[in-house]
């Protein structure tokens, strides 16, 4: 452990910005290593068109996994994700279909739906002390089958009205993509910048300390969640835009994707580290790998098995990094 009396604000700070360069620089050369790979594999792959179009098929897992980002962190886990998409796009197209609510209201609804089972999952895992594994994974089946209620197991095709949300206008990018890239940036500041950032890093690392320094762990974690389920909601708009349709079996498995993705960007299984950025290029990793994969003609079975290999990895090195991490504590 470092030795108080030695170090300084100015080494401290130093020795972080070079972590966090080191973090970003790994992540962005497995990430060129891949393109590299499949550029090599497949002739089609280096491309402007490739490119777009992953960028345009990754702001509903960008949302959903800046949400998961928030409650890693916070040590805690969210696997409703992928049914609370489904059910906010349901409201929000039983709003646009059959009450003719505009898009602007219907993406309120969707937003607000989210934000409810999200708070529900933090308050009932934080008044009852359970595992938000168990609660979230109850919340899952929950939203899902309020979904099929509300479509009545049947597609809401939504059509023009909404799907110029994924529709290239700008150098070939999505409004949805640039909406992704400001939540990116805003959830980062918010996560760097701000006391509640400060304070779910510290409920991560130790929620008794800040117990005992005066810090409320309880409406922190339920906000996390509310965030999260918010967040959700807005992917739910997002997919439902490039489907021109509400799917209520939308999003089925997404939960998965969105762990892996924040986990390759670094975030601590065990709480208390992340970084927005680091998801947001995690996204890229997963994205770029199933991409790839299906440009080479990989099987289904095949893509399944190499994207739960690289996930096993990723859990592995974040082991590793909490080991080290605590041998210099």
């Amino acid at each position: 452990m470092e030795d108080v009396s030695t170090s300084t604000p100015s080494t401290s700070f130093a020795g972080s910005l070079r972590g966090t360069l080191g973090n970003y620089a790994a992540l962005l050369a497995a990430l060129v290593m891949m393109v590299a790979l499949f550029s090599y594999l497949s002739q089609y792959f280096f491309s402007a068109n490739t490119f777009l179009t992953i960028a345009n098929d990754i702001p509903a897992i960008v949302a959903t996994s800046v949400g998961m980002t928030f409650v890693l962190i916070i040590a805690g886990i969210d696997l409703s994700v992928g049914s609370v998409m489904a059910l906010s796009a349901a409201v929000a197209g039983i709003a646009m279909l059959q009450w003719h609510w505009s898009l602007a209201m219907a993406v309120l609804l969707a937003m607000g739906v989210g934000t409810v089972t999200g708070f529900l999952n933090g308050a009932i895992s934080v008044a009852w002390r359970l595992p938000s594994f168990i609660v979230t994974l109850g919340m899952l089946e929950v939203a899902r089958g309020a979904a099929y209620i509300a479509t009545d197991s049947r597609t809401q095709y939504i059509g023009d009205a909404i799907s110029w949300l994924s529709n290239p206008v700008l150098f070939g990018l999505s409004p949805s993509f640039l909406i992704a890239i400001l939540i990116v940036v805003a959830a980062q500041l918010v996560l760097t910048r701000s006391v509640f950032g400060r304070q779910m890093i510290g409920i991560g690392t130790n929620e008794e300390a800040m117990r005992l320094a005066g810090v409320d762990p309880r409406p922190v974690k339920i906000l996390v969640f509310a965030i999260a389920g918010l967040l959700a909601g807005l992917a739910g708009i997002i997919q439902a835009s490039r489907l021109e349709a509400a799917d209520p079996n939308a999003g089925i498995g997404t939960e998965l994707v969105v762990i892996a993705s924040v986990v390759i960007g670094g975030t601590s299984l065990m709480g208390g580290r992340g970084s927005v950025i680091n998801t947001f290029f995690g996204v890229l990793i997963i994205s770029v790998l199933e991409a790839g994969l299906a440009q080479i003609g990989a099987s289904e079975p095949t893509k399944r098995i190499i994207t739960g290999c690289v996930i096993i990895v990723a859990v592995i090195l974040d082991m590793y990094r909490e080991r080290r991490r605590s041998r210099r504590a």
